[in-house]
């Protein structure tokens, strides 16, 4: 399980170190990071698919993700006394990681002038990076990993290449084939499609699905797959409580899979095609919280999007179902959802001059962390 999540220099994310539980509901105003909170995490992830640099790059390059105010905070700007970085990093049950992007150093008219650098990354054990819990340490090209002493590999990585995904195996492998189990798990999930073309709502060629994919694609695939290993009447307890009498069916032809609903009232089911947007939204989160083979980590940025308030109460329900199954980030506004969930880590960013804050957090009350140095 992730116990914390730390960020700095990304967008509002100027420097802040979240604690995470089994279930932690992050909310807060508009503007106060929620999202920014959310986009960090997922580019994190990007960093076991080898795919950090061009997920940097797809958000506009280095320069549009930085903290745009003073080094320090405030309104007041000042000589720069630090380089120029994106930190991403976080510590969990097994190993933590932490990854330091700063300015390529090539021409400016360069095409890949907007690609980052990859300066520095570190796996550690425990939950922050120090000198004694180090595994393994890349300062720029030049790796070394922990074997009794300190040994320097010979490979050098090129600025773009991550240790997670680039680094010859050998020595290192259980470290790297452990994080890379771990990142490769987590899911997300965020504004659904729901419109007239959206995946959800076309038949589906059936195969065994465990987890919903990100866009929601294998709705129908994933409803069966759950029904079939017999977890069928967790999610048909679902849809009743938001939508009483109505029940979920997923017809198959010639390996084709189709998704209907039948409701009291009407002779026949409701193909997905006919859902409304809220319905259609709410089976998807049913399939993404309750699927046959829970995913590590499950992180929603706003599910509440498109629901109707009466399904605010069963939406907090399948969250907290999800969380005895699997650890759930929850990025919401919704004072209906996030008040229905009272047992939950509770995290409030807020908006201040010097960047995105944790609402209540002094400087030593957050959870031990340590960036390093290049």
């Amino acid at each position: 399980m992730l116990r914390t999540l730390a960020v700095s220099g990304y967008r509002s994310l100027r420097d802040v170190v979240l604690p995470l539980g089994e279930l932690t509901v992050v909310t807060g105003p508009n503007g106060s990071g929620k999202s920014n909170l959310y986009r960090a995490l997922r580019l994190l992830a990007s960093a076991a698919t080898g795919d950090l640099v061009g997920a940097v790059a797809r958000e506009g390059g280095l320069p549009s993700l930085l903290w745009a105010g003073p080094e320090e905070g405030g309104d007041q700007g000042t000589v720069r006394r630090n380089p120029i970085a994106v930190q991403l990093g976080f510590s969990s049950d097994e190993l933590g990681y932490l990854v330091d992007l700063g300015i390529p150093q090539i021409a400016q008219d360069s095409v890949f002038a907007r690609d980052p650098e990859i300066k520095r990354e570190q796996v550690f054990a425990g939950p922050f990076a120090k000198p004694a819990t180090l595994l393994i340490d890349r300062l720029r090209s030049q790796t070394r990993i922990r074997d009794g002493a300190w040994v320097s590999l010979e490979q050098k990585l090129a600025p773009f290449e991550s240790i997670i995904t680039d680094l010859a195996e050998g020595d290192t492998a259980p470290e790297l084939l452990g994080l890379r189990r771990i990142m490769n798990g987590w899911r997300f999930y965020d504004h659904f499609r729901v419109d007239a073309d959206a995946p959800a709502r076309r038949p589906q060629v059936g195969t065994r699905s465990p987890l919903l994919a990100h866009d929601g694609s294998n709705l129908a695939a994933v409803w069966a797959t759950v029904v079939d290993a017999g977890f069928g009447p967790q999610l048909d307890r679902a849809v009743d409580e938001a939508f009483p009498g109505s029940r979920v069916t997923v017809e198959a032809s010639d390996g084709v899979l189709r998704l209907a609903v039948r409701q009291p009232g009407l002779l026949r089911p409701l193909d997905a095609a006919e859902l409304s947007d809220g319905t259609l939204r709410y089976l998807l989160l049913c399939a993404a919280l309750l699927p046959a083979r829970p995913a590590p980590l499950t992180v929603l940025n706003e599910p509440e999007s498109s629901l109707h308030t009466s399904l605010l109460g069963p939406l907090a329900n399948l969250v907290r179902a999800a969380s005895e199954q699997t650890q759930v980030i929850l990025v919401s506004h919704a004072a209906g959802l996030v008040d229905a969930i009272p047992e939950a880590n509770r995290v409030s960013l807020e908006r201040r001059l010097d960047g995105t804050a944790v609402e209540g957090q002094g400087r030593l009350d957050g959870p031990p962390w340590n960036w390093g140095k290049r």
